[in-house]
């Protein structure tokens, strides 16, 4: 049987409509354009549902949550952190004589044989999002998305609240920490910069509109690529019952309002010891 062109793949996974790829294949002709890139200038698509159904088209194995595992100083040194960005692939592990490599294109055979020149090994290749490689690099090779080395501005911080003062007094506490900082002014927004940025500490008000931070970290979890970043609640409710309640659900941490900045700092610290063994 045919393999499925990729937009045929997208509808088929429910990621977009039929509509939806025909106002993209009318936009795409006559152009030098990808499908992707067309979807993804519509905004109805991310580069991790691209790398999704790449996967599923062509029987790649699809890679993620490369920030949350710790890979082996051996795999990484394989292939340096300038050729990790450039090319968009990240080494995994080695497995007799062959190195699994997660690529964003994995239908590069050419990029497949030098690197298994290079390394002596074989290659087996799965595919992973652009997002996914740079938070690899950061987390792994401690890099930034420019290439150059990072100190204590390696860890970022996501801080979600309706409140403008509170997102500053909290902004400038962890700042003094070396934490690169997100902000988002309610949980729908916070829910959107975590999947695009992946901060490795989430802090979230619980009461605010369009989405609460109740509401925000129950769609969190149910998102494979996000569910294990730890998050810490903002509430001006500081009750032991309210406490009780919040880290029942799974929350980390809980942090009562009005903000202290050292109670804060130490709780972040904490989670990025606990969750990320990150030496702080």
């Amino acid at each position: 049987m045919a393999r499925k062109r990729l937009g045929e793949t997208l509808v088929g996974m429910g990621i977009i409509d039929q509509a939806t790829l025909d106002k993209a294949l009318a936009m795409q002709k006559g152009s030098s354009r990808r499908l992707g890139q067309v979807l993804e200038d519509m905004d109805v698509l991310l580069e991790e549902d691209i790398a999704r159904a790449l996967a599923k088209q062509f029987g790649f194995r699809y890679a993620k949550g490369l920030a949350r595992f710790r890979f082996s100083p051996d795999v990484l040194n394989l292939i340096d952190p300038e050729t990790v960005l450039s090319k968009l692939i990240f080494p995994l592990k080695i497995d007799g004589k062959t190195l699994h490599l997660a690529m964003v294109n994995p239908l590069d055979i050419e990029l497949q044989d030098d690197i298994a020149f290079k390394t002596g090994l074989n290659v087996a290749a799965c595919v992973t999002s652009p997002e996914e490689i740079k938070a690899g690099l950061r987390t792994s090779y401690m890099v930034d998305v420019s290439g150059k080395e990072e100190k204590d501005r390696h860890w970022s911080v996501l801080i979600i609240d309706d409140q403008e003062i509170v997102l500053n007094a909290a902004e400038a506490a962890l700042k003094k920490e070396g934490y690169t900082i997100y902000k988002a002014e309610n949980g729908a927004e916070g829910l959107k910069t975590a999947l695009q940025l992946r901060p490795h500490v989430i802090l979230t008000d619980v009461l605010m509109p369009r989405m609460g931070g109740m509401e925000f970290f129950r769609v969190l979890r149910s998102n494979s690529n996000i569910a294990d970043t730890p998050v810490i609640a903002l509430s001006a409710k500081a009750t032991p019952e309210a406490e009780y309640e919040l880290l029942d659900m799974g929350f980390f941490d809980f942090v009562p309002k009005p903000i202290n900045p050292i109670r804060l700092a130490a709780r972040v610290k904490r989670a990025m010891r606990v969750v990320y063994s990150a030496a702080r």
